[in-house]
């Protein structure tokens, strides 16, 4: 899987921005709806985008690894 996403052209540092922005991204939903909606729900957008972040990083090392192991694909 990690070679056929290598080959679309997405990097180890492509995932590791996008775990920031879904950090970021976390903050900014949770703000948002504790204006709109409330506490309750303005915790469960948080925690939901926040989820993410874990998933990229993770993707972020796996292609990093496989950058490492196998420089000419693309």
């Amino acid at each position: 899987m990690l070679h056929m996403v290598r080959k679309w052209g997405i990097t180890s540092n492509h995932m590791f921005a996008a775990g920031i922005a879904s950090i970021g991204l976390s903050v900014l939903s949770w703000l948002t709806s504790l204006r709109a909606e409330g506490v309750s729900r303005a915790d469960r957008w948080g925690i939901f985008v926040g989820e993410w972040a874990p998933t990229f990083f993770a993707l972020g090392v796996g292609l990093r690894l496989d950058e490492q192991e196998n420089p000419k694909l693309k």
